[in-house]
């Protein structure tokens, strides 16, 4: 299976430290790709550098098989889309607008004859069509992602990078929304997602890559990448993987008796 995206012994440098070293990673058509590490890792500034959006120092990422810098804003437009984890609308956008903001890449083509469809059906994937007329700022956090969400839908790209997009959401929602993912990759698009829940990255990737000092420690199918002795290491906390029901489950293991706070147990004194 070819790699729609490839980095090469990336490197990222700034302010003299280095904030990622020597990463390889290939994702193919079809593929879900889940980038989890402690804070700090350098997910996020991996991300950007698969985007085109942030030049690596040292080593090269090709984007459909040629090099992502070398292609215009408009290319990089069509060929990938991009959530990220701040939503960096300020201005009283309708719900609607923003995710209409997603087919701008089409604009004079013959794909623009599509619009209505597509931004009808992203709202409803994305399930904010309830919300179509609200404005933007007057969203909770969670409210925000799933729109950005449907924004990303909404461009139709074959490789979708997503910074930490369940974050500020619910159960129903984080599921919703990664079922989506999983669909998107279903039909041929390649996905790469910042996720913290490792059980969440456990049940929907089909790799996960490992990140730890800016580096990368391990990559592969998430029965093989996810292993207590490897997370403990990685994370500085003792971790316990469990299998339910044919899914993987992290768990950091916990002392049996938390300590009590002093207020409460105050309160437990009256």
């Amino acid at each position: 299976m070819s790699a729609f995206l490839a980095a090469h012994g990336v490197g990222v440098m700034i302010d003299g430290r280095a904030i990622l070293a020597d990463v390889d990673l290939e994702v193919a058509a079809g593929e879900v790709v889940v980038l989890v590490g402690p804070n700090g890792a350098g997910k996020s500034t991996l991300l950007g550098v698969l985007s085109g959006d942030l030049d690596p120092t040292t080593g090269t990422v090709e984007l459909d098989s040629r090099p992502a810098g070398r292609r215009s804003a408009r290319e990089l437009a069509r060929l990938r889309g991009v959530q990220l984890q701040k939503q960096g609308l300020a201005f009283g956008f309708r719900v609607e607008e923003v995710v209409r903001m997603g087919r701008s890449p089409w604009r004079r083509t013959p794909a623009e004859d599509r619009d209505d469809e597509v931004v009808a059906a992203s709202l409803e994937r994305a399930d904010v069509t309830e919300l179509a007329a609200r404005l933007f700022p007057t969203l909770s956090g969670g409210e925000q992602a799933r729109t950005s969400f449907a924004r990303l839908l909404a461009q139709e790209t074959p490789l979708m990078l997503l910074d930490e997009p369940t974050a500020a959401l619910d159960i129903r929602h984080q599921e919703q929304l990664l079922g989506v993912v999983r669909e998107a990759a279903a039909a041929g698009a390649a996905v790469v997602v910042v996720l913290h829940d490792l059980s969440l990255a456990a049940a929907y990737a089909d790799r996960i890559c490992v990140l730890a000092r800016g580096r990368v420690c391990a990559d592969g199918p998430p029965a093989d990448v996810l292993t207590g002795e490897l997370l403990t290491e990685v994370y500085g906390h003792p971790v316990d993987v469990i299998e339910h029901d044919g899914t993987l489950v992290v768990v950091p293991v916990r002392p049996r008796s938390l300590p009590i706070p002093p207020e409460e147990a105050s309160w437990s004194a009256v």
